[in-house]
């Protein structure tokens, strides 16, 4: 069914557009009229529907047919313009038509109206038609031109005839010239790389005298010294008049190139690392059972030429050794399964050395799920093979060393123990000796030891006396000053933590009970310990197991426990600084070591043991001692035990030119040595008394608290352990700076 015309009329006279109406009906023209009068009127009717023409009387009252021309011809050029006008002259026709009108028709001669109508819809039919082609056009050449950006591809023409170039916009960018030049052969020549440049010139003559089609590859070097690979395709064409020309492709294959010369460069990397590794890479073809590729690693690894195809996969199965055909059965399964598999087996050669081969294989599989390949690699081990026998060879070799030595020192052992085990432990004071009774006893038991005694006499030794005459002499002797790890960390210190349980534990670390397993730890000033470690140290007492901080798994603790202290612990207990649950578990067997003072019949022995051992390393030859000197030593109390009087002898040999030994009476204060019985000056007091003991000191010595007039020296402990007790009790130190 044919759609009516829709026809917009500007007319201010409805007879006369009922008469057109009626005209155009006679001939079978259905029509849809929409009559206005003003300018107003027009505009709106125009921008709410579509017509398909427009009829428009030349003189109105209020507006004029040619203002309504102008205006259709701007904002709607498509819509057909015919003027029906009683009163058009023939220059205001003229006129209508320059400016845009399709048509005119008087309207004494409406008959006219019916052809103009006609021809007036063909035209802009026709139009609208020429006007999708062209839209349809720009469109084809816009995604052309697309497509020639993405593919890095541009076209061109040559007319040989005339040397004339046509080049497309992609093919301009590929050669980094304007698109707004005029392409020639001198551009190309231009741009081509010299080193390319002979062979471009040739191709361009042979081309123009064989016109056949041609595929050619040349380098550019552009301006900013950047090249550029290109792949140009022609193919030879007439034209219209005659004329021969080449229309063809320019393919900017830079990255082809440049992938292509990455991937030659892994490839040879890849060939480097199979040779270094002796591990060369297969394939084979499920099917036919076939090898379809052998890296040249696999030629050499079976002494075969790489010139030549992979050998058959039979062939290789002859190589095999005898003992090692069960390959074949793991390659078939794993084709069952579609599995990896991984294996060994031996080559034989008819006169070289067998071969030991490592192979790994993966399954290749199909869309429908069926093996069609198997991929891998062989590594030829024959040197690791080699190698590990020759290492079995002496490990059996070093084995029997070990047992021969291990018997012939067996007997050596007692012995060594006997005159070795208390090397460093000078003296022979009958309190001594009871000491050392006390470890010879509790030695071979796995009991736990808590050792007293005033700082500086000899508790570590002591310690490590006990496990070196224990079972676990051959295993580990960890020693920790708890007095000289801050509180916060001492829990970490001694149980370990793991990552992330505090600030800075970037990774997880043993505590010194795992580093003591199977061994000894030896606690030194272990009332030192803040209540929570207490309470830890006491769970691997009696459960032997512990956790590191941060962890929820409980780790099972065989250690062996020896505690040292200087302190009271009675006295800490009372003061709630100590666990009294925690004291029982320690003090299973005590051993208190005297004093120096209470054993100075030992006195001249250590002196000599002292000055022969620091003459030795000092390179002096001293053999006697001054009398006074001995007097004055004997005479002092050393209330820093013998940890002062050794650091007393290595400052006097240092000094000492030669025979005899002497020392500086001012190096130690007869005054301040009397005895002070129960400990040093902080040993065995009450925290009240300990802290105004060490304020005291503090302000004797200005804030020092190192060094020979410091507040440690003073009150004869080291300084880490005083250190440590001014922060336990908070002492402000500083206070007493210029006392």
């Amino acid at each position: 069914m044919k759609l009516p015309l829709r026809i917009l009329s500007l007319e201010d006279d409805p007879r006369d557009a009922e008469l057109v109406q009626e005209t155009l009906a006679s001939d079978d023209l259905t029509c849809l009229v929409t009559r206005v009068e003003s300018e107003a009127d027009f505009i709106a009717s125009l921008e709410r529907g579509t017509f398909d023409l427009i009829l428009a009387d030349y003189t109105l009252p209020s507006f004029d047919g040619l203002s309504a021309l102008k205006i259709a011809r701007q904002r709607w050029p498509h819509v057909p313009f015919i003027f029906v006008s009683g009163t058009l002259g023939e220059e205001v026709a003229i006129e209508a038509l320059n400016n845009g009108a399709t048509d005119y028709v008087f309207k004494t001669r409406l008959s006219r109206i019916v052809p103009s109508v006609h021809r007036a819809v063909r035209e802009a039919g026709e139009r609208m038609e020429l006007r999708r082609a062209e839209m349809a056009l720009r469109r084809s050449e816009a995604y052309l031109a697309e497509a020639q950006r993405l593919s890095h591809t541009g076209s061109f023409g040559w007319n040989v005839s005339s040397g004339e170039l046509y080049w497309s916009r992609e093919t301009f960018r590929i050669f980094e010239y304007e698109p707004a030049a005029v392409a020639s052969l001198g551009m190309i020549a231009q741009r081509t790389h010299p080193e390319d440049l002979p062979a471009v010139q040739q191709l361009i003559e042979r081309v123009a005298r064989e016109r056949k089609d041609w595929d050619f590859e040349h380098r550019l070097l552009l301006p900013d010294g950047s090249v550029k690979y290109l792949r140009v395709m022609g193919h030879p064409s007439s034209d219209d008049l005659g004329g021969f020309e080449f229309v063809g492709a320019i393919s900017d294959i830079t990255e082809t190139r440049r992938a292509e010369a990455e991937l030659r460069r892994s490839e040879t990397y890849l060939a480097e690392a199979q040779k270094l590794s002796h591990a060369g890479s297969w394939a084979v073809d499920v099917a036919g059972m076939d090898n379809i590729y052998w890296s040249r690693e696999m030629y050499r690894i079976f002494g075969l030429d790489p010139a030549f195809s992979p050998p058959s996969y039979s062939e290789v199965g002859r190589r095999l050794h005898p003992d090692d055909t069960k390959y074949h059965a793991i390659v078939q399964q794993a084709i069952r399964n579609k599995s990896d598999f991984e294996t060994d087996y031996r080559l034989v050669f008819p006169n070289a050395p067998i071969k030991y081969i490592h192979v790994i294989g993966h399954p290749v599989v199909n869309a429908s799920g069926d093996v069609i390949e198997l991929v891998g690699t062989a590594m030829d081990v024959t040197e690791q093979h080699e190698a590990g026998a020759a290492l079995e060879t002496a490990f059996e070799e070093i084995k029997a060393l070990r047992d021969r030595l291990y018997k012939e020192n067996i007997a050596l052992r007692d012995e060594i123990d006997k005159t070795s085990m208390f090397e460093e432990i000078v003296g022979e004071s009958p309190s001594l000796q009871a000491v050392l009774a006390r470890v010879a006893k509790v030695a071979p038991m796995d009991s736990t030891v808590l050792i007293t005694g005033e700082t500086g006499t000899g508790k570590e030794l002591i310690a490590r006396a006990i496990h070196k005459r224990s079972p676990r002499s051959a295993q580990a002797f960890v020693s920790v000053n708890c007095a000289a790890v801050p509180a916060s960390l001492i829990a970490s210190e001694l149980f370990g933590h793991e990552k992330g349980a505090f600030t800075g534990a970037l990774q997880r670390r043993l505590g010194r009970f795992e580093l003591a397993e199977g061994g000894t730890i030896f606690l030194d000033e272990v009332g030192e310990l803040t209540p929570e470690t207490q309470v830890a140290l006491l769970r691997v007492l009696q459960e032997r197991e512990f956790e590191r901080v941060g962890g929820n798994h409980s780790i099972r603790a065989d250690v062996r426990v020896i505690t040292a202290t200087n302190r009271d612990l009675e006295k800490a207990i009372a003061a709630g600084a100590f666990r009294k649950d925690l004291f029982y578990r320690l003090n299973v067997f005590p051993i208190e070591i005297p004093p120096l003072r209470q054993r100075k019949e030992d006195i001249p022995t250590l002196v000599e043991y002292f000055i022969h051992r620091y003459s030795r390393k000092a390179g002096k030859k001293i053999g006697t001692i001054e009398k006074r000197t001995l007097e004055l030593l004997q005479s002092y109390s050393w209330p820093g035990n013998i940890r002062e009087l050794q650091n007393v002898i290595e400052r006097s040999v240092i000094f000492c030119e030669g025979d005899p030994f002497t020392m500086d009476p001012s190096w130690i204060s007869l005054e301040t040595s009397a005895p002070k019985e129960g400990g040093t000056a902080t040993a065995r007091k009450s925290v009240a008394q300990e802290k105004e003991a060490i304020e005291a000191a503090l302000a004797e010595s200005g804030g020092r608290v190192s060094g020979p007039s410091g507040a440690a020296a003073q009150l004869g402990v080291p300084a880490s352990t005083l250190e440590s007790k001014i922060r336990t009790l908070k002492i402000n130190k500083y206070r007493f700076k210029g006392f």
